[in-house]
């Protein structure tokens, strides 16, 4: 279980600072243990570089989530280097289904070692279908099966944490099983964006474009992030056609319906619409329990009672994400405390958990209605450049309440309030979790703008 805790900070960590950060630092370090009693967590690094690095720049973020996952209101992070280096040399090398890469010197489409990834065991055997699902896990299913032929492109879209890239993985993987020979390529829109960037830089764009153009099937998961990149769009849209043009299979993940895409040329929006466009939504409640007794055998090869399982997918609305994360925090718990998984025992484990009043999502809009008519800011002035005091403290105050009532990533909340950063989003949750520890009166208006957000709205 205590795998499944950092894989699960793992996942978390790319929806708050992007995958290129999680695979360039986080990947290198391991969870070792977990001290129940001293609230110590020990991490290795493999070396004293990389070490250094994720201690000074994001111990924050380990601190802040691995108390949420392990059940804990303090923690204390710890590297441990000593035999990391020699762990680290032994362990296995898994083969990539879904990441190939062309040579610098060549077109040919090679497979590549993979680092540790959560994705290798997202198959359409292991994908819970519902109500909420079933169009857009019929249409991978039929992709899938023939690739290239029908439904080209396909567009899957829905709010974050809802399965978008595990259909993706499905398709990809069932693909490369049945033609071991075809060349699949699976890329978030933020790590193309990065490697076009390093193309520039290194005068390497031809073999970037090669490396796409080669492949028989292209996934770009969160294509939305290259919204307002003018450069990755043009090179972008010339590997579309390309690829289109050859017949080749193409499979697009969002958080947006194509043609609501701000910053993204009309040009693109009208490609990413040519084939099927299918929509995924909140899960029902059976379907949770039946997601949370599927993740739990896969865990441990062990069932659930009905009752636990149904308190956790009651507790839990927002997304199948957030539902993976209670049922992952209910067992890390009993595991760590060698304790077995009951009821009583998940009630304990989530009593802080907030629990949504209503069935629908809460919108960033709707938060800045509350902020407005306690601090008389609107959504111009709060995404403004201005930085005077009172204004600067509303705005904090409204990406707190962002992240504390949504499921949205730290970027997504920056990008959202005039295309800041997520560092700086990050300040501002510190700094009025900080104050509201020392300001009694700032601690109940949090939480009665909290109440207001979360009261049912239409």
């Amino acid at each position: 279980m205590v795998r499944d805790v950092w894989s699960e900070f793992l996942v978390i960590a790319k929806e708050e600072v992007g995958s290129r950060i999680v695979e360039t630092w986080f990947r290198a370090v391991t969870f070792n243990r977990w001290d129940s009693y001293q609230k110590i967590v020990y991490l290795q690094a493999p070396n004293q570089f990389i070490k250094g690095w994720v201690q000074s720049h994001y111990t924050a973020l380990i601190e802040t989530h691995l108390k949420r996952l392990l059940y804990v209101n303090e923690i204390k992070i710890v590297f441990d280097d000593q035999q990391a280096q020699e762990e680290a040399a032994h362990q296995p090398a898994e083969v990539v289904l879904v990441k190939p890469a062309v040579s610098a010197h060549s077109n040919t489409v090679a497979l590549h070692k993979k680092e540790p990834s959560t994705f290798r065991s997202y198959t359409f055997d292991n994908f819970v279908v519902g109500p909420n699902n079933s169009l857009a896990y019929a249409a991978a299913q039929a992709v899938a099966e023939k690739p290239g032929e029908i439904y080209n492109p396909l567009f899957v879209y829905g709010n974050s944490g809802l399965g978008k890239t595990h259909l993706l993985h499905a398709i990809g993987a069932e693909i490369k099983e049945k033609n071991k020979r075809c060349s699949v390529l699976y890329q978030t829109a933020d790590r193309f964006v990065n490697e076009f960037i390093n193309a520039i830089r290194f005068d390497k764009v031809h073999n970037f474009q090669a490396k796409y153009k080669a492949v028989d099937v292209l996934l770009i998961d969160d294509i939305q992030f290259i919204s307002n990149k003018e450069q990755t769009q043009e090179a972008f849209f010339h590997i579309f056609n390309a690829l289109y043009d050859a017949q080749k299979q193409i499979i697009f993940s969002s958080d947006t319906f194509p043609q609501d895409m701000k910053g993204l040329a009309e040009r693109l929006k009208y490609r990413l619409a040519w084939g099927l466009v299918v929509d995924m939504h909140l899960p029902t409640l059976e379907t949770k329990i039946a997601i949370i007794k599927k993740k739990a055998e896969m865990s441990n090869n062990e069932c659930i009672d009905d009752d636990v399982a149904h308190f956790i997918a009651s507790r839990t609305v927002s997304n199948v994400r957030e539902l993976e994360g209670s049922l992952i925090r209910v067992m890390a718990f009993a595991s760590l405390t060698q304790q077995p998984v009951t009821l009583e025992l998940a009630k304990k484990v989530l009593s802080h958990t907030t629990v949504q009043k209503n069935n629908m999502p809460i919108g960033f809009d709707h938060v800045i209605k509350c902020v407005n008519k306690y601090y008389h800011y609107n959504i111009d002035d709060l995404r403004s450049k201005q930085r005077s005091k009172e204004l600067s403290f509303a705005r904090q105050i409204a990406m707190f309440l962002m992240k504390k009532v949504t499921d949205k990533s730290l970027r997504d909340i920056g990008m959202f309030l005039g295309g800041r950063d997520h560092s700086t989003v990050m300040h501002a949750l510190d700094k009025i979790s900080q104050q509201a520890q020392r300001q009694q009166h700032l601690q109940n208006q949090l939480k009665q703008m909290e109440d207001e957000i979360l009261s049912p709205h239409v």
